[in-house]
Parts: structure tokens; sequence; C-alpha cells
């Protein structure tokens, strides 16, 4: 059997930067077993396989594989599907499109709106299928700190203090002093065993004040290995449970906010994340994610 496949750069306006994503097209006869296999060959982040649509209405039915794990949502894999989707659709690659490309994941239906221009990069977003929610279970800051490499007086600035949530993915979200702390973290496997693994959370989203960009609001790391991602360049479906922290410790006032969250840097992979926030009598209403892709490779797979 021979599919097509497709890579992307996500979360970025120019090649071999941002979170790279492969998509497999037309994937219905592979079983989970294979599409966990087929992840683990492309060692990317996230592995996403197009299925018939369950209503036809809709675009795709998508699976999303970590090279570990099945996850139910990610971010970089819904702005990349979404993008090629478009692309794929439309009558004329050079021509100007708009459109609402619905996929079935598991965390429910996603509808990602794509901006596609002649002679621009591709753009999409989406709104955030669930509102992040605080979890309690979090491990005491000394052991969060040792985890990632630093100190326990690195962590935390202001008032934000490690805290957990979730929106379909949860995360640990931990404050870093500096930015200059934020690249010498590091994942230390016999700390991490121990306040980590286990903990029913994808990773650890490290996140400061300080950025490399004056138009970025938030410099941002995340690490996963327990899922098979040792970092992650670019981390939607953070970058979405993350509003929930930014309410949490700014108490945004009623109205839309945007954030512009950097990541990747440290790897040699720059992703820029944009993040609106809708606030109303002082919660989060609404929860929206954008980002650009571009189209890097196609090919076959035989399996």
């Amino acid at each position: 059997m021979e599919l097509t496949f497709h890579t992307l750069d996500v979360f970025t306006d120019r090649l071999f930067t941002g979170n790279p994503l492969a998509v497999v097209r037309d994937a219905d006869a592979l079983t989970t077993e294979q599409m966990q296999a087929v992840a683990r060959e492309f060692n990317l982040s996230e592995t996403v396989f197009f299925q018939k649509p369950e209503n036809p209405a809709h675009t795709a039915k998508v699976r999303i594989f970590t090279p570990g794990a099945e996850i139910p949502f990610a971010g970089h894999p819904t702005i990349g599907a979404a993008i090629l989707a478009a692309r794929l659709k439309a009558p004329d690659p050079n021509s100007d499109l708009d459109c609402i490309i619905a996929l079935e994941q598991k965390i429910g239906i996603v509808r990602v709106g794509v901006r596609l221009r002649k002679d621009q990069v591709a753009y999409a977003e989406f709104d955030a299928p669930k509102l992040p929610e605080e979890e309690t279970s979090l491990p005491p800051v000394e052991m969060l700190a040792a985890a990632v490499g630093l100190l326990p007086r690195e962590i935390g600035f202001a008032n934000h203090r490690p805290t957990r949530f979730a929106a379909g993915n949860s995360f640990a979200f931990v404050p870093v002093a500096s930015l200059e702390a934020m690249g010498r973290a590091r994942v230390n496997s016999q700390h991490w065993q121990t306040a980590v693994a286990g903990q029913g959370f994808v990773g650890v989203y490290l996140y400061c004040r300080e950025t490399v960009h004056t138009t970025s609001h938030f410099h941002a790391r995340m690490f996963a290995p327990d899922v098979g991602i040792a970092e992650d360049p670019a981390t939607g479906s953070a970058a979405v449970t993350f509003a929930g922290v930014i309410q949490k410790f700014d108490a945004l006032p009623d109205g839309h906010h945007k954030r512009i969250i950097e990541q990747g840097y440290e790897m040699g992979r720059p992703s820029i994340i944009s993040l609106a926030l809708d606030v109303a009598g002082g919660r989060l209403r609404n929860v929206r994610i954008g980002g650009s892709a571009v189209c890097v490779t196609e090919g076959r797979i035989t399996i």
C-alpha cells in the first residue's frame, strides 16, 4: 500500500523554521499500530493521518500521533493540516481563498479558518475546542526546578508561580525568572523521572516575559520526553492552555486581548504563535490560536 504524505513547517513564514509536521493522506486502511509506527519513522513532534470524515459535511477525520503516543488534540497539527487541506481543495494554487476547514479530532470538531493569498504565506486560526481548566496536582517547586536543570530561585517572576492547566491536554506551566535561565534549561532525566514522569501531563512548559523580539509577549520552551518529544519547537495546544495561566495571574480586564508567544529559538527552529483571549465577567470566554505554515515536501510512503 502506497500513501501520499506532505511535510509542512508550522507557526512560521519561512522554510526550515517553526515546527515540522507530517501529514499522511487517505489513511483509512491503516491500523493504530501502523500509524504509530509511521509517526516513529517520521520522528517529528506530531504526524497527522487524514481519513474520511464521519460527517460528509466535514473536511476530514484526523488522528494525531507523537513518536510515542496518540493525542486527542494539538495546535500545530491543526494549523498545518487545515492549511494543507485548503491548498488541496483550492481550484488554483495561486488563487486567493478564504475557507473553513472542519476537522474531526478525538477532542471534537475543530473548525479552522484558512486564508490563502497569492505570493503570501498561508495563515490559519481556530477557536480552542475546550477552555483551559486549572488542575491541582503538581510537584513541589524544588522538584520541578531540578527536573529542568534550574535552581528553585530561578522559578517564578512577579506573582507567577508553577501551575497545572488542561484543555484537552494537561501541562505543567513553570514561570522562569529570566531569558538567560530559559536558555540553560535542560531535561535532567533522573529528576524528571521522580518529579514529572507518570504525573498525567503531556509535558512541562517553561515561559518568561523576557523575549528575543520586542513584538513578543512571552518566550517559551516545552519538554515532553514521556511522549517522545525531547523538546517541541512550537506547542499550540499548550498555548491554548497557557491562556488559563495568563488570566489567572495577569487578571486581564474584560475585552479582547492578543499575546504573541515565541518558541523554538534554543532549537534553531524559531516559531511565532498568535494567542487571542476574550474575557467577560473576569473569566475566559474564548481562546483562539493562529499561525502561518509553509509546505516543504511531498512524497510516497509504502506500508
